[in-house]
């Protein structure tokens, strides 16, 4: 970070295939000396921020700045609105004249204002009277600024980024409105006892079914877990529902590394109520591979696709149904789900960690599984908002 900045910070939209290349290497280079950063692939990010790639543009709209002082670029921010969100109801978190920002770095806190002052600027423009953020850049990608547990690297699909951005994004005016909480848990050894409990007395119970999903049945796996999911966080704050070519885009591109016995669909009385996704690190591959598949990293995710090994595994979402949310069925769904893949994960993967996240801090019920299993905070992400005045 430059501590004597020479001239003025200039503020930019990006336009052109040159300046979405300088929006996305820019992570790249303030990050670089973070052993924390994990390098996502480029093709994922340019992914992200290209209408008729990422589905999300078919509900809605951003527009990307740059920064730069003396030529050089030194930061960057996305300013965007979601249509759908603005159709929530207000008091969920997001609804009417609410916009959003994100994907935000910069050298020093006089580029941090200057963006920040960019990204409100168009949302006012734009007829917004609230933003809220960062989100980067749908509430499903990775929302909220990293508060705490910098000192280790993320799990795949969770954020990081400099512990100087939150006394710099404060100093805009921004006051926090939700944390999301990351959890550890230790799962070589098994869960409590109360746990196995729970366990084995839904094992006897001939209503109950929990599956492995099925990769020859894969997109029609996706719709039916994207659909348990669109209803059990509907009442959830921050909700935004996903749209089929959401669930079709995620789908695709979760496919390679979604493997059937990390992934459970619970039924109930034949009926699918609820789910549980699990997914290996992949960022304990992509840590060292810069960005880019080339010239041999391709080779290595190839071979680690075959047989992944995972000393932590990532569970990114679980959900069940509303009408059984908040009852004795959930929970101990949630409790065999959890079982069920805790020894598979073991066993074919290696794991050793679980991490699940990130949840609500006032998720009553999933911050009591997480208690019960003994699991730990080991991250903290937090969403900050603001009136438009």
């Amino acid at each position: 970070m430059s501590a004597h900045p020479a001239g003025p910070v200039t503020i930019h939209p990006v336009e052109g295939k040159h300046d979405k290349r300088e929006f996305v290497e820019l992570a790249f280079r303030l990050n670089r000396g973070d052993p924390a950063w994990v390098p996502p692939l480029k093709g994922e990010v340019f992914a992200l921020l290209t209408p008729g790639k990422n589905p999300w543009f078919e509900h809605g709209k951003a527009q990307f700045f740059l920064a730069r002082r003396d030529g050089r670029t030194v930061g960057r921010i996305s300013a965007h609105i979601d249509f759908l969100a603005l159709e929530q109801p207000a008091e969920q978190g997001m609804g009417p004249g609410t916009g959003n920002w994100g994907l935000i770095e910069a050298e020093d806190a006089e580029t941090a204002h200057a963006l920040i002052v960019a990204a409100e600027d168009w949302l006012r423009s734009q007829g917004m009277h609230r933003a809220l953020g960062p989100l980067s850049i749908s509430i499903w990608d990775e929302p909220g600024l990293l508060i705490e547990g910098f000192d280790t690297p993320p799990t795949i699909m969770l954020g990081h980024n400099s512990p100087l951005y939150r006394a710099w994004i404060e100093a805009e005016g921004y006051r926090p409105v939700k944390k999301l909480i990351n959890y550890a848990v230790e799962i070589i050894d098994g869960f409590p006892p109360l746990v196995n409990r729970i366990v084995a007395a839904g094992e006897r119970n001939e209503r109950i079914r929990i599956r492995r999903v099925d990769k020859r049945r894969f997109d029609a796996e996706a719709r039916l877990i994207m659909g348990i999911l669109n209803d059990a966080w509907s009442d959830n704050w921050g909700f935004v529902p996903l749209t089929d070519s959401e669930i079709a885009y995620i789908g695709k591109k979760l496919k390679d590394i979604v493997f059937e016995d990390l992934i459970r669909v619970a039924e109930v009385d034949g009926e699918a109520v609820a789910f549980m996704i699990v997914l290996p690190n992949i960022n304990e591959l992509l840590i060292d591979m810069d960005g880019s598949l080339l010239p041999f990293n391709w080779a290595r995710l190839l071979w680690w696709l075959r047989k992944p090994k995972s000393r932590r595994l990532r569970v990114p979402l679980m959900g069940v149904v509303k009408r059984l949310q908040n009852s004795r069925m959930a929970s101990t769904l949630a409790f065999m789900m959890i079982e069920y893949i805790r020894r598979d994960g073991v066993a074919h993967y290696g794991a050793q960690q679980g991490d699940i996240g990130w949840v609500l801090d006032d998720n009553q019920g999933m911050n009591a599984v997480a208690e019960a299993i003994d699991a730990t905070v080991n991250r903290v992400y937090q969403l900050y908002d603001k009136p438009l005045a």
